[in-house]
């Protein structure tokens, strides 16, 4: 008989309403039922993709015994941590605080008030390599709660109080400058992995907000070498395993130092932000892997990853038929049956598939040597290599679609989709595909329709029902794509949108206290202590994201209070920018925005005049991280229905001699109007 969960929209919930647990979903009914009953709260964290998450479901919560044990001692609650990003960050914390380390599936014991007095990640059936077996310590807890209450509060009092100290940052009173950015870079350098890329040791992830730093730094002129590390590290990624060679888009991250090797779940927004990097550094190098690599992990989003609707899906998981990675892997033989012997031999050399595989007696599909020196080895031409490996990819992917799929959690969250509607108009803006552009407008018309209620932006939509009041990082993340996208169009709706956003943002989130934005609103429930990340981790921070759309919006409104609110949260964590850049990537770049002045880009003409896109083309083919560009189709008339005309950056502006035309601002001083993409390139260059 299904639990409590079977009424939930989360696929990962819905995976465990058949358990024979109890299970409650978070909310007052099972808050209540353990204050009135006097029961602990187990507390089970986890999300769809979490290979782990499964095997204990499959080892604990759907034995009988185990979850007799759960149903008579506790009141089991399941969260789904990315619709719950708040519950997660709280009670990880706590885990953390009293284990020293930290994981999915996250196991939390808590009293009745929602207080953490024990936890864990996974826990085995039965007592195995030095943990205890999940049936012992359910004993053992449940025994701790009724007989030794006295010492639970202690550790349930000193835990809180310690999670409430340590969500709190000083504000700084710093000036803010370039040292910053130089103390960073040199972090960043030293621990630098110079044979494989990235940083540090396996498992590697791939931290694309550290190379988005490491461009901007490179831009600047301040030290060339920037770029090597960027481009080794894209190169060695876009080579390995952790890149499905095939079907386009990045899995989690490498357990082993050199990207051979992936944790095969694939996640929207990893695919998001590397499809940016991969972009920026394409921009930056004009080298053609890097621009396919965009463009087939996009094109992997729009086949497998986004709804009718306009939404993107969360994930897709890395198990298929109880296998981790089974869906992805090749043996020789497979590959001859759909090339034949003499291309399957060729293919399978160029990604290093071998009779006895690297995974399990299987291959996981990478390439070990440069294409065009494997070539020569062959016998071949570049351009016939490239045929061959084309056309056998596209016949792999054909006969792997047939295989069973991995579970795909097919939720739509705000913040995730924000980050990959910035990916798609940046995308569109700078390789010219106007497909990108409408997948990105159905997308942020989804997000502002059907992902709002009451003007209050909502965290999850699943089949046709949004809900959960949306978090800072959905904010945040959907005010930078909008603000993309208005740049990839100049339709003010959107820009209209971002403001509002914003202005909620700052009225729900913002704690002048603090000096900068709690996770959750002031409208959120109560929770043992108020959430607040500041650090960068697989994904920017809510907080990191809010000062650079508020610096961003700043110069497209002339509103200084934006750039006054982000500037306070930047100066307190200036410290650890300089001293943890691995855990403040976004914040460095919202901070290089904030210490060098951005081109303030306007261009007047009609969307539809050649001249007009040549100009544009301009703008946006190049790498210019920080700047503003606005734009409208037609010399502006000020009047009641012309708010455009109320934009400090287009006032006055206009056509020059009847010709399309851009105007570039920088540091409070602008140049002379241009009409020829010549001119405006070396404006833009200076």
């Amino acid at each position: 008989m299904p639990n409590r969960l079977i009424n939930e929209t989360s696929p990962y919930l819905l995976q465990h309403a058949n358990n024979p647990v109890d299970w409650y979903p978070w909310g007052e009914e099972a808050l209540e039922r353990a204050r009135s009953e006097d029961k602990p709260i187990l507390l089970s964290i986890g999300y769809s993709a979490c290979h782990w998450c499964h095997v204990m479901e499959r080892e604990s919560f759907e034995n009988e015994t185990i979850a007799g044990l759960m149903n008579d001692n506790f009141i089991s609650i399941k969260v789904d941590r990315e619709e719950r990003p708040d519950l997660d960050q709280v009670y990880m914390q706590a885990v953390q605080m009293l284990t020293g380390s930290g994981g999915w599936p996250m196991t939390v014991f808590l009293t009745p008030e929602g207080k953490p007095f024990y936890g864990g990640t996974y826990f085995p059936p039965e007592d195995r390599q030095g943990m205890p077996g999940f049936p012992r310590l359910l004993t053992s807890i449940a025994e701790a709660y009724s007989t030794n209450r006295g010492e639970i509060d202690r550790v349930t009092q000193q835990l809180t109080t310690q999670m409430s100290q340590s969500n709190q940052v000083s504000q700084g009173t710093s000036i803010l400058t370039v040292d910053i950015l130089h103390q960073a870079y040199s972090s960043l350098a030293t621990n630098f992995d110079y044979q494989n890329g990235g940083f540090g040791n396996a498992p590697k992830f791939p931290q694309p907000m550290t190379p988005e730093f490491l461009l901007r730094y490179y831009h600047h002129g301040y030290n060339p070498r920037a770029l090597e590390l960027v481009e080794l590290t894209l190169e060695k990624m876009a080579y390995g395993g952790i890149y499905d060679q095939i079907g386009g888009g990045f899995h989690r991250y490498s357990t082993d130092a050199y990207w051979l090797v992936p944790h095969f779940e694939k996640m929207l927004y990893d695919n998001a932000l590397l499809a940016r990097v991969y972009l920026h550094t394409y921009l930056i190098t004009g080298r053609a892997l890097y621009r396919r690599v965009v463009e087939e992990t996009l094109d992997y989003v729009l086949r497998e990853m986004t709804d009718s609707s306009g939404g993107f899906y969360s994930a897709q998981d890395a198990d298929s038929e109880g296998v981790e990675g089974k869906f992805f892997v090749w043996s020789p033989d497979e590959i001859n049956s759909v090339m034949g012997d003499a291309d399957g031999e060729v293919f399978a050399g160029y990604y290093g598939v071998t009779a006895g595989g690297n995974f399990e007696g299987k291959n996981i599909l990478n390439i070990r040597q440069d294409p065009e020196e494997f070539a020569e080895t062959k016998g071949l031409t570049a351009d016939q290599l490239g045929d061959i490996i084309n056309r056998g990819s596209k016949a792999l992917l054909e006969v792997r679609d047939q295989r069973i799929h991995p579970m795909r959690d097919d939720k739509v969250l705000a913040s995730w989709n924000g980050l990959m509607l910035r990916s798609f108009a940046e995308a569109a803006a700078a390789l010219g595909r106007p497909d990108y552009l409408a997948v990105a407008i159905k997308n942020a018309e989804f997000l502002a329709g059907s992902m709002k209620s009451g003007g209050r932006l909502l965290r999850t939509y699943r089949d046709g029902q949004a809900k959960l009041l949306g978090y800072l990082e959905d904010y945040s993340f959907v005010i930078d794509g909008l603000l993309a996208l208005y740049e990839a169009t100049f339709d003010l709706r959107w820009l209209d949108e971002a403001v509002t956003l914003a202005d909620s943002m700052i009225e729900l989130f913002w704690d002048e206290g603090i000096g900068g934005f709690y996770d959750t609103g002031s409208d959120h429930e109560t929770l043992v202590v108020r959430p607040r990340d500041v650090f960068d981790n697989a994904q920017p921070c809510g907080g990191s994201v809010a000062s650079d759309v508020l610096l961003r919006l700043a110069v497209f409104t002339g509103n200084n209070d934006y750039s006054a609110k982000a500037a306070v949260p930047l100066r307190s964590l200036h410290q650890a920018m300089s001293q943890s850049p691995g855990g403040t990537g976004h914040w460095l770049s919202a901070l290089d925005f904030y210490v060098s002045p951005p081109k303030e880009i306007a261009v007047i003409g009609p969307r539809d005049d050649p001249a007009t896109q040549a100009l544009l083309d301009t703008v946006f083919h190049r790498f210019l991280p920080n700047k503003v560009v606005m734009g409208v189709e037609t010399p502006l008339i000020p009047a009641v229905d012309n708010s455009e005309a109320d934009i400090p950056l287009l006032a006055g502006r206009g056509m020059v001699g009847g010709l399309p035309s851009a105007y570039v601002c920088q540091n409070y001083a602008c140049q002379l109007p241009v009409t020829d993409p010549a001119d405006l390139a070396e404006q833009l260059s200076g």
